[in-house]
């Protein structure tokens, strides 16, 4: 169950940065959570708890803050974990999916072999905005045969459209905080 911004102990350690990467955006920076240990935790064990009973075999995490909750639900759950990674920091052969950003563009990449078919993968990252690398990260997973059928987010900026985006993808949205506006 989410909680709104306010009411939620966690809400204090986000921070929000103004005008961050460029003017209009308010840049909603998970950092100060990252640094309190009983946040930090509380945070992973809630954004993992609705996968208990079913884990998947892989959770996923979009560089660069997905990795480090992924990782730890990833631990949390028993699953292996995939990271999925900005151009030209893989070694191995890899596929890669452009999407769009709210102030840009970016490109993800995966290794070709991350994941067999038919595979559970939670789709695991910090924040959803427009959903444009969640979106992309589902469609890249599944083109190597994995099942995403989750997707699982510290906060949700709803104005922005990402929730809506990967629902119409079949993808189930678990998110701890939201937050009005960009």
């Amino acid at each position: 169950m989410m909680v709104l911004m306010h009411s939620d102990p966690l809400f204090p350690h986000i921070r929000t940065v103004p005008d961050y990467p460029k003017k209009g955006i308010m840049f909603r920076d998970i950092t100060p959570l990252l640094g309190h240990p009983k946040a930090l935790a509380e945070a992973c064990r809630r954004m993992a708890e609705p996968f208990k009973k079913s884990p998947p075999h892989f959770v996923a995490g979009i560089e660069a803050r997905g990795f480090i909750l992924g990782g730890i639900i990833a631990h949390i759950l028993g699953a292996g974990f995939i990271p999925i990674r900005k151009p030209g920091k893989l070694p191995a052969k890899s596929v890669s999916r452009e999407y769009a950003l709210e102030y840009g563009s970016g490109i993800l990449e995966l290794h070709e072999d991350c994941v067999q078919t038919d595979q559970s993968v939670l789709l695991v990252d910090d924040l959803v905005a427009t959903g444009g690398s969640a979106e992309a990260a589902v469609l890249l997973l599944r083109s190597l045969g994995a099942v995403v059928e989750a997707g699982s987010f510290l906060v949700d900026l709803p104005d922005l459209g990402g929730r809506k985006k990967l629902q119409e993808l079949g993808v189930r949205f678990h998110t701890l905080l939201e937050f009005p506006g960009e």
